[in-house]
């Protein structure tokens, strides 16, 4: 997965007077080049202070899973939709006996007593107990300092750490707590009261995420037309039906979940406004809820950035899809919010726990000790739904290649149970989040988005004064790549080598219309993980917010409407006694055709007009936006 052209954060020599030279034996495992923007190094952490260290194991047969994953995805596969059970992954990939054995031997030889060692029953991650910062540093060759952000908060972590070679090699993915101390910083909740209160509110998600929806100008309803007239001005449920050739649904046989984090929180009352006015059906219902350490919808803030996010994507997509049920996973509780990894541990138990569990800091820490926190830790209580859209995203360099990794291979166990995740692909273009890489000068590539096992969804827009009715009418595409108030998230990874199944599109895509820019701008290699992967519409959306109307823009759209499309597809299967059609991205790589064809418009950021869009894949608008009747008939064709 990993290609040596990219970068590299494992087995490097140590720079920087916080890193101490390895020992002869030791090799750097992970380490930083400089300290996430906000953040200043202060003093050296006490050595009495005790840390409990993590150990993670390396999984086995991980490479192999992406060619199990091919063999239930790939629509030339006679396994095709045969997806494998829990218990099955689980057996496949769980850590070896010896990898426990190993790393266990090693802390013992460092003079650590027996009975502070324990191991997890899946052999997942291996914990020492009441271990001491003195100790954790002479242990992994590092030195530990505090870390103070401009908004107060402190955070203790180390820049790399080393361990024996042959553990680095074979045996050892990650080790917590270390040099993960990339935290999303947030007012506390009396901060969030006062802002409120002031109306001075922070663009807030869950820890790890960004990329929310952006507002517009309020709509005059009493003007807005019935019809499609206004479609290039305004998207509504009608447009999105045309646009794509969307039909009504028909069953509830499919399962559709929709994340959310921490203090984003859908409005009832915006829900029921509505559906008052697009499907009256619909009126008092709600998302079925999926509580996920502690999550639960809330009223006392209301605000854009708090209830634009949730609003939006159960608006759109519970309307889509009815009468099919949505299941909403509210995701971290109000003191100490959650990340993607806390979500993953709701649908899978062994994800709590292998290759280290979550990172303190980095993820939400649950049990939270914090007053009014949850006080459990959600683990494997929901079965995965059959579609997961979530509509937030962060960059690949907020993390290290092994926490990134590690995450990217759960979308992969995913892929192979049947499940569709898709993320949207981000709001800025080529600046992930916003902001550009080295200096301002390179692309920053947004994740989940990049890994190769989730499906990355970009946005359009119907330009000003095209008449859709006339362009669909006459066979004319009558989208462009997004460039209204938001563009296109899309480049390609610094991190994931490129799967098969997008190597012939993406090498059509650099041969004929190689874009105008050197190494130093992006990962030119023609070797890596490319995106979007598909579109759909992310502009002028009509949003029920906070008792108004008003636009929004943004993938943070385009995913729960692409998902939604997908689920109505599983509920036909369904119907019809087939499986759902899981990782849909080989397959639509394959047939192309069933998608409508985006080749205008850009996503331009980092002071460029980053990449164009251009007939078949582009780094913009992916293989292009969705037409229903055509992909449901491709995918009843497969089983």
């Amino acid at each position: 997965m990993w290609s040596s052209s990219l970068l590299v954060l494992a087995s490097l020599a140590v720079v920087g007077s916080a890193s101490p030279a390895a020992a002869p034996s030791h090799v750097v495992h992970e380490k930083r080049d400089k300290i996430p923007s906000g953040w200043q190094a202060r003093d050296r952490v006490e050595g009495h202070i005790k840390m409990p260290l993590r150990v993670g194991l390396k999984q086995r047969n991980l490479d192999m899973g992406p060619s199990y994953l091919d063999e239930v995805s790939n629509p030339h596969s006679s396994k095709y939709g045969q997806h494998w059970s829990a218990d099955e992954i689980i057996d496949m990939f769980a850590p070896s006996q010896d990898s426990v054995d190993s790393v266990t031997s090693w802390l013992a030889e460092a003079g650590i007593a027996s009975d502070r060692i324990s191991h997890h029953f899946n052999k997942g991650w291996v914990e020492v107990q009441d271990s001491t910062v003195a100790e954790l540093e002479q242990l992994l060759q590092t030195e530990y300092y505090y870390y103070d952000h401009k908004f107060g908060q402190s955070h203790v972590a180390c820049e790399a750490y080393s361990i024996p070679s042959h553990l680095s090699q074979d045996h050892v993915d990650m080790i917590t707590p270390t040099l993960h101390f990339d935290v999303p910083v947030r007012p506390n909740k009396d901060e969030l009261q006062r802002k409120r209160r002031k109306r001075d509110l922070p663009s807030l998600a869950a820890n790890n995420t960004a990329s929310l929806p952006k507002p517009g100008a309020k709509v005059d309803m009493q003007t807005l037309s019935t019809d499609l007239a206004d479609c290039d001005t305004s998207i509504t449920i009608d447009c999105l039906r045309a646009l794509y050739n969307i039909t009504t649904g028909t069953y509830n046989l499919s399962s559709y979940g929709i994340v959310e984090y921490g203090f984003q929180s859908y409005l009832g009352s915006d829900l029921d406004l509505f559906f008052a006015n697009y499907s009256t059906d619909l009126v008092g219902l709600r998302p079925t809820l999926a509580s996920v350490d502690g999550g639960a919808p809330q009223s006392l803030i209301q605000n854009f950035d708090f209830n634009g996010e949730s609003d939006l994507d159960l608006e759109y997509s519970m309307t889509l899809v009815y009468p099919q049920q949505v299941t909403l996973f509210q995701t971290g509780d109000d003191e100490e919010s959650a990340s993607f990894n806390n979500f993953l541990d709701a649908i899978d138990a062994s994800y709590c726990t292998y290759d280290g569990g979550d990172v303190p800091g980095v993820d939400g820490t649950y049990p939270d000790e914090k007053p009014g926190g949850y006080k459990s830790q959600d683990c494997g209580i929901y079965a995965p739904p059959d579609v997961i859209s979530t509509s937030y995203g962060t960059t690949e360099a907020s993390f290290t290649i092994a926490y990134a990794q590690r995450q990217c291979y759960e979308y992969m166990k995913l892929g192979l149970a049947g499940v569709t995740v898709l993320y949207s692909s981000g709001d800025d273009g080529v600046a992930g989040n916003g902001e550009c890489l080295d200096d301002g000068v390179r692309f920053n590539p947004t994740f989940p988005g990049t890994c190769p096992y989730v499906t990355s969804v970009g946005a359009t827009q119907v330009p000003t004064g095209t008449d859709i009715t006339t362009s669909l009418a006459s066979g004319t595409q009558p989208e462009t790549a997004c460039e209204t108030v938001i563009y296109s998230g899309g480049g390609f990874s610094n991190y994931f080598n490129i799967p098969s199944y997008q190597a012939d599109a993406v090498n059509t895509f650099l041969t004929d219309y190689p874009p105008p820019y050197t190494a130093r701008r992006y990962n030119n290699t023609g070797t890596s993980r490319a995106f979007p992967d598909v579109s759909a519409n992310g502009a002028n959306y009509v949003l029920a917010i906070d008792g108004e109307w008003e636009y929004v823009y943004g993938t943070s759209a385009s995913s729960p409407v692409f998902g939604s499309i997908i689920s109505l597809i599983n509920n036909e299967l369904a119907a019809a006694g087939k499986s759902p059609v899981g990782f849909i991205n080989p397959t639509l790589y394959a047939y192309p055709d069933v998608l409508n064809d985006v080749t205008e418009g850009t996503n331009e950021g980092c002071s460029t007009d980053g990449f164009s869009s251009q007939p078949g894949w582009d780094p913009v608008t992916g293989l292009g936006t969705p037409n229903y009747p055509a992909m449901l008939e491709l995918f009843l064709s497969l089983q």
